[in-house]
């Protein structure tokens, strides 16, 4: 192998490590982004049902039905069981006032 080969050889497999780890990071980062909107989007149905609990006085089986209508509605996701929307309940009132940090 030449001199010129080897220098090809070597730029290329350094080029290629960087482009790894640009795409390593960035799925990284595109999980974290992720993460971030599911416990917002999970405290605020929690913030919703707390004040529908509050105000219309909604009790275990209109959660019940939200739970239903809302496996019905996103099927293809997971998370919205009767225990888990009463666990976002609880994380709201938790945390009432939710400081997500950039």
């Amino acid at each position: 192998m030449t001199t010129k080969e080897l220098t090809e050889n070597k730029n290329y497999l350094l080029a290629l490590e960087d482009i790894k780890q640009k795409v390593k990071t960035a799925q990284i980062k595109a999980h974290l982004s992720v993460n971030k909107e599911m416990l917002i989007l999970y405290w605020q149905i929690g913030k919703v049902i707390v004040e529908q609990r509050q105000v219309k006085k909604w009790g275990s089986k209109v959660i019940e039905k939200l739970a239903k209508d809302l496996k019905e509605e996103f099927n293809t996701m997971k998370g919205f069981s009767t225990t888990n929307l009463k666990y976002m309940a609880s994380f709201a009132e938790a945390y009432p006032k939710l400081l997500v940090i950039q």
